[in-house]
């Protein structure tokens, strides 16, 4: 009897340990640098972070943000002409000449692939017509994208006391970058070669400096699809790239390491987040989401756009979507028209808010009122232009009757 007892109850324990195996998340990794964040690039949800808002200065992970102004203000077959200052720049450069004329996309392979901080300020030039322009549009831009602790000097990373950014801001920069798929080309791409110029007769042959891209490295990562990777003596090493495995796109960014360790500590990042977190469509673009109800009103109210947002893996809660208080009875609009917004909490954490578009056209009764007043105003007056006229027309003839009567009594 006993050794039916203890069968039995190894196999309950072999069972539990094999659920908690299952429904278990995973250890968070530790990192080498002293700012380090994962984030999902579709929602912005941080997955794992440490220190993530403490600013360093980035070295050439800056020149993701170059790339970004260069991708939004230019085209690639624009032609830059290089100006007496870039030959002369501190740090790696691919060699560019005064005078030298050169495509964008070409200057974007040389930064991107060799770091090249000629090709940094020769894009900035162009782009801002010169470095301090180049980095108020730097500024401006970070702060757009929600980064709170970045200050850039200049466009490719060499180090000053006021050049810094933190690990989260530099992974909301590489959000907006990787959307780009250009930037996803330029920086997935192994080896270049730049055609040749017109004092490059042979053209110039790059190498991507990104391991975790290069299928003969120790570091090679098969979801990786893009980074960059910054170091100077007073910097030190950092890294930012992105990852996409089954439609689930995530980024690993790192500022400050002093062990040179972050291809290891990325793929540990991106594995940590590939195998503990899911990304789930919450409602496709037109889905109904509610149904505005007031008095007789019915209104259909549909998501404006695809929403999604990042759970644990086998997690059984689900967001909770409620409406923004607000009442459509007194406001006419069209099918489509945006109207109201909805809050979504997830495990009672509050999500990025939804806009709610329409289903359909609603027309208040002030509106309907004011329009039937027009109509019968205007047509008051074409009454009385019509009732004035006939009336003249009348009056003429009577008068010419009259007039008629005298001369024949004449």
């Amino acid at each position: 009897m006993k050794k039916y007892i203890v069968f039995f109850l190894s196999i309950i324990l072999l069972i539990s340990n094999i659920n908690y195996k299952v429904s278990a998340k995973d250890a968070e990794p530790s990192v080498s640098a002293d700012s380090a964040v994962l984030m999902d690039a579709t929602t912005g949800t941080i997955l794992y972070s440490k220190n993530m808002n403490a600013a360093y200065p980035p070295a050439s992970t800056t020149k993701t943000m170059t790339a970004l102004l260069t991708l939004e203000n230019t085209k690639l077959d624009d032609i830059v002409k290089v100006s007496k200052k870039v030959p002369f720049v501190d740090g790696s450069k691919i060699g560019l000449y005064e005078g030298e004329e050169m495509h964008v996309k070409d200057l974007l392979y040389g930064m991107l692939l060799l770091s090249g901080n000629d090709c940094a300020e020769a894009l900035a030039e162009h782009v801002g017509g010169s470095i301090d322009d180049f980095a108020k549009l730097m500024n401006k831009r970070a702060k757009e994208l929600g980064c709170e602790n970045t200050n850039f000097v200049n466009p490719s990373g060499l180090y000053d006391s006021n050049h810094k950014t933190s690990a989260k801001d530099l992974a909301l920069i590489m959000r907006e970058l990787i959307k780009h798929p250009e930037f996803r080309e330029i920086s997935s791409t192994f080896s270049y070669k730049i055609p040749p110029t017109n004092l490059h007769p042979d053209g110039i042959n790059l190498a991507n400096e990104n391991k975790l891209i290069n299928k003969n490295s120790m570091y090679y990562y098969a979801p990786a699809e893009a980074g960059k990777t910054g170091y100077t003596i007073q910097s030190q090493h950092s890294y930012v790239a992105s990852a996409s495995k089954n439609g689930h796109r995530l980024i690993a960014a790192f500022v400050h390491d002093g062990q040179k360790n972050f291809y290891v500590d990325a793929k540990n990042l991106f594995n940590y987040g590939f195998n503990n977190f899911d990304l789930v469509k919450l409602y496709s673009k037109g889905d109904t989401v509610a149904t505005y109800s007031e008095d007789n009103l019915n209104i259909p109210l549909l998501a404006d756009d695809d929403y999604y947002y990042v759970k644990e893996k086998n997690a059984s809660e689900v967001p909770v979507t409620n409406l923004i208080n607000k009442s459509l009875k007194d406001i006419s609009f069209k099918k489509g028209d945006s109207i109201m917004e909805a809050s979504i909490k997830f495990k009672n954490n509050p999500l990025s808010n939804i806009m709610l578009i329409s289903g359909i056209d609603h027309e208040t009764k002030s509106a309907l009122s004011f329009n039937v007043t027009s109509h019968n105003k205007n047509r008051n007056i074409t009454s009385y232009i019509i009732d004035s006229v006939l009336g003249m027309i009348v009056l003429l003839l009577a008068v010419r009757i009259i007039n008629k009567r005298r001369a024949y009594r004449r």
